[in-house]
């Protein structure tokens, strides 16, 4: 049995589907992880819902932002976005089930045997990992309960950005689902910026830093994998492996195995 970490899908289910022939994915014994953003701008958005949904657990599906926004978008408390293809979901006949799936999975998981924790787009620096554990267990227990229509309306927001131990409840929501989701930069102290998108060494940088190279005080001891950021184009260090190859923008899928470290890569043709 072999575990494969993908990025960001965004609904270009062609893709992801040559990646897994490409390493001879076997469903029956395999795991699939990936790292948030089924759906948005791609053209199959509907389809990797039900594609994914179908692997069972045999797959491991974290957040994303745009996950996120889609359950907001079928339950109005937002409005979709123009670059979004999404709208399938919401007059198919299983829409309700796939929603349904999509809100009962985590912002989080860890490996039940490999020192590996993914997230969509990163764990601040001023988290240690139980306390990523902890704020995660709590959205995803409230996005799971009776009351998520007020998660997903009052979700929205770049502040507070900063972790205060004194947050009112609502402050911590939104800070985990940004931290979780939303971050790429951060300033030197860890504050979060929800803004800049280009890479670390664009000149309009200024002072940020990316979230994981901003100094922790207590090592998280679990290599952090995640999508989301773009512009990366895939990153690896000591601590993170970054798997976003813009996909969805016409660069390309980015497929690693676990065990042997192998990278398995498709060119993408350009949906957005």
């Amino acid at each position: 049995m072999a575990t494969y970490l993908v990025g960001d899908i965004q609904g270009c289910l062609p893709d992801l589907k040559k990646l897994l022939a490409q390493a001879n994915f076997d469903p029956l014994n395999d795991h699939l992880w990936l790292a948030g953003d089924l759906v948005a701008r791609g053209p199959e958005s509907l389809e990797t819902l039900r594609f994914v949904k179908a692997l069972g657990d045999h797959a491991t599906v974290i957040l994303g932002n745009h996950d996120l926004h889609l359950l907001a978008v079928s339950h109005q408390p937002a409005r979709a976005k123009k670059s979004d293809n999404i709208h399938q979901i919401f007059t198919a006949e299983d829409g309700p089930e796939l929603l349904n799936w999509l809100r009962h999975q985590p912002l989080l998981a860890e490996h039940p045997h490999y020192p590996l924790v993914m997230v969509h787009a990163g764990i601040t620096p001023q988290w240690t990992l139980e306390q990523a554990r902890q704020y995660a267990q709590e959205v995803e227990q409230l996005l799971q309960s009776d009351d998520y229509l007020w998660l997903l309306k009052n979700m929205y927001g770049d502040g507070p950005d900063w972790w205060q131990e004194d947050l009112s409840r609502l402050e911590r929501l939104r800070f985990t689902i940004n931290s979780f989701t939303r971050m790429r930069f951060c300033d030197p102290q860890g504050r979060l910026d929800m803004h800049c998108k280009v890479q670390p060494n664009d000149p309009t940088v200024g002072n940020l830093i990316p979230w994981f190279d901003v100094k922790r005080d207590q090592p998280l001891g679990k290599t952090i994998v995640f999508g989301h950021w773009a512009a990366l184009m895939g990153h690896q260090d000591e601590h993170c492996i970054g798997l976003d190859t813009g996909c969805v923008w016409g660069n390309s899928l980015t497929m690693l195995r676990w065990e042997d470290g192998q990278r398995f890569v498709t060119e993408c043709p350009l949906y957005a």
